[in-house]
């Protein structure tokens, strides 16, 4: 192993431990609070951490050791059952982000209507409908024997074992999947979280209007009231930028890297270095390591939960102390007697 091979494993490991840690605390928390649980977008999020934790267990620890032993980890068998996998789940997580999506756009633009349109019965069919596009998909694949392992990226993924027979097939499949898993995912995230900017701009501007003809009224007011009042609209106009550039950011910045060289990597002609194809397979990767916070962790729902989890636990603990001690002070009162 080279010094940029190592640097690559070391990467793995780090994704593979945050991505397990942050997922279970979501799964936690999802069962922990009935609040989460009832709300439709908590099984969207509990359909992305599943996606998550299984890729994580599953293809990235091969991953590491495809990496560190070039080779193929395990059996032939083993590694087109992991090849599924990974297509599988690789879709179903960004579709699960477009339905995230969908249900924020619906929230926003349509509130009085939301609980009418988006029930648990239609995130249900949304979800099935992911499940379904993601097992075609992955199905075909496998059929094929266009899942195994790939030297470029050290994982067992989309490949095409026999190079010389069904080598146009392979390459129409491959834009085929990447163009409706990606580019349709990529497509909806834009359009309904622009959407929704475009709806939050606007609520921003009609506050931003009524606090400036509260300021003017308020003559006597504090200059350093006044200054906190502009400051809090400042804030508000960059939170929804700031959130939706997250949401489309962290989407594009970790796929389409990897995306781009699968597509380059359809033509012959253009050499490709390993590892610059392990790099781009570990920043797919780190999208389950980011998902727990930017779509979960980092809400005020969230936090007080995982708030709410580590008080009981101490105050579990305080008390388990507390009658060690009643216990001591009774068993030397006893000695003493």
């Amino acid at each position: 192993m080279d010094s940029v091979e190592v640097i690559l494993s070391v990467l793995v490991v780090v994704i593979i431990t945050v991505s397990l840690l942050s997922n279970v605390l979501v799964l936690i928390c999802f069962l922990y609070n009935p609040e989460i649980r009832r709300q439709v977008p908590g099984l969207f999020n509990l359909n992305l951490t599943f996606c998550n934790l299984l890729l994580t267990v599953s293809n990235m620890p091969l991953t590491l050791v495809g990496l560190v032993g070039a080779a193929p980890p395990g059996g032939d068998g083993l590694c087109q059952i992991l090849g599924f996998l990974e297509t599988f789940l690789s879709t179903n997580s960004m579709l699960s982000m477009a339905a995230l999506s969908i249900d924020r756009w619906i929230a926003v633009v349509f509130p009085l209507r939301y609980h009418s349109k988006m029930r648990h019965k239609d995130a249900a069919l949304v979800l099935g409908y992911t499940w379904a596009h993601s097992v075609s998909f992955s199905t075909v694949a496998a059929c094929l024997s266009w899942v195994g392992y790939h030297r470029l990226y050290a994982s067992c993924t989309l490949s095409n074992q026999s190079r010389a027979s069904g080598r146009t097939q392979f390459v129409v499949f491959t834009v085929f999947f990447h163009s409706f898993t990606f580019l349709l995912s990529f497509i909806v995230l834009c359009v309904t979280y622009l959407k929704v900017l475009k709806v939050a701009r606007f609520h921003c501007k009609r506050i931003d209007v009524i606090t400036m003809q509260t300021l003017v009224l308020l003559v006597d007011i504090h200059p350093s009231v006044r200054e906190r009042c502009l400051e809090e609209q400042r804030r508000r106009r960059q939170r929804a930028t700031r959130k939706i550039s997250t949401f489309i950011g962290t989407f594009m910045l970790c796929f389409a890297p990897y995306v781009i060289t699968r597509i380059v990597e359809l033509f012959p002609a253009v050499p490709i270095n390993r590892h610059w194809g392990v790099a781009s397979k570990c920043l797919a990767y780190s999208k389950a390591a980011c998902d727990p916070f930017v779509y979960s962790l980092l809400r005020h729902q969230y936090k007080k939960t995982c708030a709410d989890i580590i008080n009981r636990l101490l105050k579990r603990r305080s008390l388990n102390a507390s009658g060690r001690r009643h216990d001591v002070q009774g068993n030397s009162i006893q000695t003493v007697e």
